[in-house]
Protein backbone atom coordinates (compact mmCIF):
# COMPACT_ATOMS: atom_id res chain seq x y z
CA UNK A 1 0.00 0.00 0.00
CA UNK A 2 2.78 2.58 0.85
CA UNK A 3 4.38 2.40 -2.29
CA UNK A 4 0.85 2.69 -4.20
CA UNK A 5 0.46 5.83 -2.41
CA UNK A 6 4.25 6.95 -3.12
CA UNK A 7 3.29 6.24 -6.35
CA UNK A 8 0.05 8.63 -6.49
CA UNK A 9 1.89 11.35 -4.95
CA UNK A 10 4.40 11.14 -7.89
CA UNK A 11 1.84 10.69 -10.94
CA UNK A 12 0.05 13.87 -8.91
CA UNK A 13 2.98 16.03 -8.46
CA UNK A 14 3.87 15.32 -11.86
CA UNK A 15 0.46 16.62 -13.14
CA UNK A 16 0.39 19.58 -10.94
CA UNK A 17 3.43 20.53 -13.18
CA UNK A 18 0.73 21.72 -15.37
CA UNK A 19 2.32 20.09 -18.70
CA UNK A 20 0.69 17.22 -20.55
CA UNK A 21 2.10 13.81 -20.10
CA UNK A 22 1.31 11.44 -22.53
CA UNK A 23 0.59 7.41 -21.63
CA UNK A 24 4.37 6.59 -22.72
CA UNK A 25 5.75 9.56 -20.55
CA UNK A 26 3.80 8.67 -17.31
CA UNK A 27 5.31 4.77 -17.81
CA UNK A 28 8.72 5.77 -18.21
CA UNK A 29 8.60 8.47 -15.45
CA UNK A 30 6.85 6.12 -12.83
CA UNK A 31 8.15 3.03 -13.89
CA UNK A 32 5.00 1.08 -14.02
CA UNK A 33 2.98 -0.21 -17.09
CA UNK A 34 0.63 1.62 -19.09
CA UNK A 35 -2.14 -0.33 -17.38
CA UNK A 36 -1.49 1.09 -14.10
CA UNK A 37 -0.92 4.24 -15.42
CA UNK A 38 -4.16 3.92 -16.17
CA UNK A 39 -6.02 2.67 -13.27
CA UNK A 40 -3.89 5.43 -10.96
CA UNK A 41 -5.64 8.32 -13.25
CA UNK A 42 -9.32 6.94 -12.75
CA UNK A 43 -8.08 6.29 -8.87
CA UNK A 44 -7.24 10.29 -8.82
CA UNK A 45 -10.64 10.39 -10.61
CA UNK A 46 -12.08 8.97 -7.49
CA UNK A 47 -10.16 11.07 -5.22
CA UNK A 48 -11.85 14.24 -7.15
CA UNK A 49 -9.21 15.56 -8.97
CA UNK A 50 -10.11 16.71 -12.14
CA UNK A 51 -7.47 14.66 -14.59
CA UNK A 52 -8.00 15.03 -18.46
CA UNK A 53 -7.37 12.97 -21.59
CA UNK A 54 -7.17 13.75 -24.56
CA UNK A 55 -7.54 10.35 -26.86
CA UNK A 56 -5.80 9.10 -30.25
CA UNK A 57 -2.18 10.58 -31.61
CA UNK A 58 -1.02 13.01 -29.69
CA UNK A 59 -3.25 12.10 -26.75
CA UNK A 60 -2.31 13.41 -22.98
CA UNK A 61 -3.10 13.21 -19.89
CA UNK A 62 -3.43 16.60 -17.36
CA UNK A 63 -5.00 18.51 -14.54
CA UNK A 64 -7.88 20.31 -15.33
CA UNK A 65 -7.75 24.65 -14.71
CA UNK A 66 -9.45 26.34 -12.56
CA UNK A 67 -9.60 23.96 -9.64
CA UNK A 68 -8.12 24.12 -6.30
CA UNK A 69 -5.86 21.43 -6.10
CA UNK A 70 -4.60 20.51 -2.49
CA UNK A 71 -1.13 21.70 -1.94
CA UNK A 72 1.68 18.82 -1.77
CA UNK A 73 5.00 18.45 0.75
CA UNK A 74 8.26 18.21 -1.10
CA UNK A 75 9.93 15.05 -1.06
CA UNK A 76 13.62 14.76 -0.21
CA UNK A 77 15.21 14.88 -3.69
CA UNK A 78 12.84 18.07 -4.25
CA UNK A 79 14.25 19.40 -1.16
CA UNK A 80 17.76 18.56 -2.66
CA UNK A 81 17.52 20.33 -6.14
CA UNK A 82 16.36 23.38 -4.82
CA UNK A 83 19.59 24.05 -2.01
CA UNK A 84 21.33 23.25 -4.56
CA UNK A 85 19.92 25.70 -7.39
CA UNK A 86 19.67 28.47 -4.95
CA UNK A 87 23.39 28.14 -3.90
CA UNK A 88 24.36 28.04 -7.32
CA UNK A 89 22.14 30.67 -8.44
CA UNK A 90 22.86 32.88 -5.77
CA UNK A 91 26.68 33.12 -6.89
CA UNK A 92 26.35 34.16 -9.52
CA UNK A 93 24.69 37.73 -8.17
CA UNK A 94 27.02 40.32 -6.07
CA UNK A 95 23.37 40.22 -4.30
CA UNK A 96 23.00 44.24 -3.85
CA UNK A 97 19.50 44.34 -1.99
CA UNK A 98 16.35 43.97 -4.25
CA UNK A 99 18.30 42.00 -6.16
CA UNK A 100 17.32 37.90 -7.24
CA UNK A 101 20.80 37.13 -5.89
CA UNK A 102 19.88 38.83 -2.85
CA UNK A 103 16.56 37.23 -2.51
CA UNK A 104 18.30 33.77 -3.24
CA UNK A 105 20.39 34.06 -0.30
CA UNK A 106 17.90 34.99 2.08
CA UNK A 107 15.62 31.71 0.95
CA UNK A 108 19.12 29.56 0.92
CA UNK A 109 19.40 30.44 4.51
CA UNK A 110 15.89 29.75 5.79
CA UNK A 111 14.58 27.20 3.43
CA UNK A 112 14.92 24.20 6.26
CA UNK A 113 13.34 26.91 8.66
CA UNK A 114 9.62 26.27 6.87
CA UNK A 115 9.88 22.57 6.25
CA UNK A 116 8.87 19.24 8.70
CA UNK A 117 11.40 18.27 10.77
CA UNK A 118 12.97 15.16 8.35
CA UNK A 119 13.16 17.72 5.32
CA UNK A 120 15.11 20.27 7.19
CA UNK A 121 17.54 17.76 8.23
CA UNK A 122 17.83 17.52 4.70
CA UNK A 123 18.23 20.87 3.57
CA UNK A 124 20.11 21.69 6.36
CA UNK A 125 23.18 19.20 5.61
CA UNK A 126 23.14 19.50 2.01
CA UNK A 127 23.74 23.32 2.53
CA UNK A 128 26.79 22.31 5.58
CA UNK A 129 27.96 20.12 2.76
CA UNK A 130 28.93 22.52 -0.34
CA UNK A 131 30.32 25.48 -1.49
CA UNK A 132 29.61 26.97 -4.62
CA UNK A 133 32.50 29.28 -7.18
CA UNK A 134 31.14 33.03 -7.85
CA UNK A 135 30.75 33.72 -11.09
CA UNK A 136 29.54 37.07 -11.97
CA UNK A 137 26.17 37.89 -14.53
CA UNK A 138 24.66 41.06 -14.54
CA UNK A 139 22.14 42.09 -11.70
CA UNK A 140 18.41 41.98 -12.42
CA UNK A 141 16.08 43.72 -9.60
CA UNK A 142 13.61 41.03 -8.69
CA UNK A 143 10.95 43.55 -8.89
CA UNK A 144 11.16 43.97 -12.38
CA UNK A 145 10.80 40.36 -12.89
CA UNK A 146 7.85 40.24 -10.95
CA UNK A 147 6.08 43.52 -12.78
CA UNK A 148 6.90 42.26 -16.11
CA UNK A 149 5.58 38.85 -15.26
CA UNK A 150 2.28 40.39 -13.79
CA UNK A 151 2.10 42.41 -17.27
CA UNK A 152 2.06 39.43 -19.41
CA UNK A 153 0.31 37.70 -17.18
CA UNK A 154 -2.85 40.27 -17.41
CA UNK A 155 -1.86 41.37 -20.95
CA UNK A 156 -0.66 45.13 -20.04
CA UNK A 157 1.51 47.20 -21.70
CA UNK A 158 5.09 47.83 -20.44
CA UNK A 159 6.98 51.06 -21.35
CA UNK A 160 10.63 51.81 -19.80
CA UNK A 161 13.73 53.51 -20.83
CA UNK A 162 16.48 51.27 -22.69
CA UNK A 163 20.34 51.55 -22.24
CA UNK A 164 22.25 50.02 -25.35
CA UNK A 165 25.51 51.23 -26.61
CA UNK A 166 25.90 54.11 -24.62
CA UNK A 167 22.28 55.65 -25.56
CA UNK A 168 19.16 55.33 -24.11
CA UNK A 169 15.15 55.05 -25.50
CA UNK A 170 11.82 54.75 -24.72
CA UNK A 171 10.15 52.02 -25.65
CA UNK A 172 6.59 51.06 -25.43
CA UNK A 173 5.98 47.30 -25.48
CA UNK A 174 3.51 44.35 -25.40
CA UNK A 175 5.45 41.72 -23.02
CA UNK A 176 5.28 38.25 -24.28
CA UNK A 177 8.19 36.33 -22.20
CA UNK A 178 10.55 36.35 -19.62
CA UNK A 179 13.74 34.02 -20.62
CA UNK A 180 16.80 32.95 -19.13
CA UNK A 181 19.86 32.23 -22.06
CA UNK A 182 23.32 32.27 -20.48
CA UNK A 183 23.55 33.70 -17.46
CA UNK A 184 21.53 36.63 -19.04
CA UNK A 185 17.71 37.52 -18.44
CA UNK A 186 16.17 38.81 -21.43
CA UNK A 187 12.69 39.99 -22.34
CA UNK A 188 10.66 38.97 -25.44
CA UNK A 189 8.53 41.55 -26.33
CA UNK A 190 6.06 43.28 -29.73
CA UNK A 191 7.47 46.70 -29.67
CA UNK A 192 4.44 49.05 -30.58
CA UNK A 193 6.84 51.75 -32.12
CA UNK A 194 8.86 49.31 -34.51
CA UNK A 195 6.09 47.67 -35.10
CA UNK A 196 7.77 44.08 -34.77
CA UNK A 197 9.17 41.72 -31.99
CA UNK A 198 12.15 42.85 -30.37
CA UNK A 199 14.45 41.29 -27.70
CA UNK A 200 15.01 43.07 -24.59
CA UNK A 201 18.24 42.63 -22.00
CA UNK A 202 16.11 42.98 -18.42
CA UNK A 203 19.32 44.39 -16.92
CA UNK A 204 19.70 47.25 -19.19
CA UNK A 205 15.92 48.20 -18.58
CA UNK A 206 15.26 51.19 -16.30
CA UNK A 207 12.19 52.84 -15.16
CA UNK A 208 10.10 50.34 -15.97
CA UNK A 209 6.52 50.97 -15.55
CA UNK A 210 2.93 49.09 -16.14
CA UNK A 211 0.51 50.81 -18.44
CA UNK A 212 -3.32 50.64 -18.10
CA UNK A 213 -3.49 49.78 -21.22
CA UNK A 214 -4.25 46.25 -22.22
CA UNK A 215 -3.71 44.15 -25.53
CA UNK A 216 -4.63 40.79 -27.45
CA UNK A 217 -1.45 38.26 -26.87
CA UNK A 218 0.34 37.99 -30.43
CA UNK A 219 1.21 35.00 -32.38
CA UNK A 220 4.90 34.00 -32.10
CA UNK A 221 7.03 33.92 -35.41
CA UNK A 222 9.36 31.11 -33.66
CA UNK A 223 9.01 27.95 -32.12
CA UNK A 224 9.67 29.45 -29.06
CA UNK A 225 10.83 33.19 -27.30
CA UNK A 226 14.00 31.06 -27.21
CA UNK A 227 14.70 30.84 -30.37
CA UNK A 228 14.11 34.71 -30.60
CA UNK A 229 16.41 35.22 -28.17
CA UNK A 230 19.20 33.02 -29.59
CA UNK A 231 18.69 34.74 -32.96
CA UNK A 232 19.02 38.39 -31.27
CA UNK A 233 22.43 37.18 -29.30
CA UNK A 234 23.98 36.20 -32.06
CA UNK A 235 22.79 38.17 -35.06
CA UNK A 236 26.00 39.56 -35.66
CA UNK A 237 28.33 35.92 -35.07
CA UNK A 238 28.81 33.25 -37.64
CA UNK A 239 28.10 29.55 -37.49
CA UNK A 240 31.25 27.49 -37.01
CA UNK A 241 31.75 23.97 -37.00
CA UNK A 242 34.62 22.17 -35.20
CA UNK A 243 35.72 18.46 -34.93
CA UNK A 244 37.67 18.59 -32.25
CA UNK A 245 39.88 15.11 -30.67
CA UNK A 246 38.21 15.47 -26.61
CA UNK A 247 35.04 13.94 -25.48
CA UNK A 248 32.07 15.67 -25.15
CA UNK A 249 31.86 16.07 -21.50
CA UNK A 250 35.56 17.97 -21.95
CA UNK A 251 34.16 19.68 -25.34
CA UNK A 252 31.30 21.02 -22.80
CA UNK A 253 33.35 21.61 -20.11
CA UNK A 254 35.32 24.54 -22.09
CA UNK A 255 32.02 25.79 -23.50
CA UNK A 256 30.00 25.89 -20.50
CA UNK A 257 27.99 29.34 -21.09
CA UNK A 258 27.63 28.97 -25.07
CA UNK A 259 24.43 27.62 -26.62
CA UNK A 260 26.01 24.30 -28.28
CA UNK A 261 25.02 21.60 -30.18
CA UNK A 262 27.49 18.12 -29.80
CA UNK A 263 27.59 15.37 -31.96
CA UNK A 264 30.34 12.01 -30.73
CA UNK A 265 31.72 11.18 -34.18
CA UNK A 266 34.69 8.60 -32.44
CA UNK A 267 36.25 7.51 -29.44
CA UNK A 268 37.21 10.84 -27.90
CA UNK A 269 36.45 13.01 -30.90
CA UNK A 270 33.26 15.25 -30.87
CA UNK A 271 32.16 17.51 -33.48
CA UNK A 272 29.99 20.98 -32.04
CA UNK A 273 28.18 23.33 -33.74
CA UNK A 274 28.08 26.57 -32.53
CA UNK A 275 27.88 30.56 -33.17
CA UNK A 276 30.75 33.35 -32.02
CA UNK A 277 31.23 36.25 -33.59
CA UNK A 278 35.62 35.83 -34.84
CA UNK A 279 38.21 32.82 -34.42
CA UNK A 280 40.25 34.51 -32.08
CA UNK A 281 37.52 33.98 -29.40
CA UNK A 282 37.19 30.08 -30.82
CA UNK A 283 40.78 29.42 -30.26
CA UNK A 284 41.31 30.80 -26.78
CA UNK A 285 38.53 28.58 -25.84
CA UNK A 286 39.43 25.70 -27.33
CA UNK A 287 42.91 25.93 -26.60
CA UNK A 288 41.85 25.06 -22.94
CA UNK A 289 41.58 21.74 -23.99
CA UNK A 290 45.15 21.10 -25.11
CA UNK A 291 43.74 18.98 -27.72
CA UNK A 292 43.63 18.83 -31.80
CA UNK A 293 41.06 20.18 -33.32
CA UNK A 294 39.72 21.31 -36.96
CA UNK A 295 37.96 24.16 -38.38
CA UNK A 296 35.16 22.64 -40.51
CA UNK A 297 33.55 25.88 -41.25
CA UNK A 298 33.91 28.37 -42.12
CA UNK A 299 36.95 27.54 -44.31
CA UNK A 300 38.93 31.00 -43.95
CA UNK A 301 38.78 30.14 -40.26
CA UNK A 302 41.03 27.38 -40.33
CA UNK A 303 43.47 29.50 -42.87
CA UNK A 304 43.99 32.37 -40.19
CA UNK A 305 44.27 29.85 -37.21
CA UNK A 306 47.08 27.56 -39.46
CA UNK A 307 48.75 31.10 -40.44
CA UNK A 308 48.29 32.22 -36.78
CA UNK A 309 50.02 28.73 -35.40
CA UNK A 310 52.44 29.05 -38.30
CA UNK A 311 53.73 32.81 -37.38
CA UNK A 312 53.48 31.86 -33.55
CA UNK A 313 55.81 28.62 -33.87
CA UNK A 314 58.19 31.09 -36.07
CA UNK A 315 58.17 29.31 -39.34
Amino acid sequence: MADVTRRMLDLLSLLQTKRQFTGAELVTRLGVSDRTVRRDIDRLREYGYPVDAAPGPGGHYRLTAGRAIPPLMFDDDEVVALMLALAANASADPGHPGSIGEAMTRAYGKLDQVLPARLAMSAAAVRASIEAEAFRAPMIDIADITRIATAIHEHRELEFDYRRGGQATHRRVEPHRQVHHLLRWYLVAWDLDKDDWRVFRTDRINHLGVRTSGFEPREMPEDAALDLVKAGVKRSSRKAVVTVEASVDDVAAVLAFESIEVEVVGEHRTRVTLRCEDWHWLLFNLSHLECAFAIDEPAEWSEAIECFAASVAGR
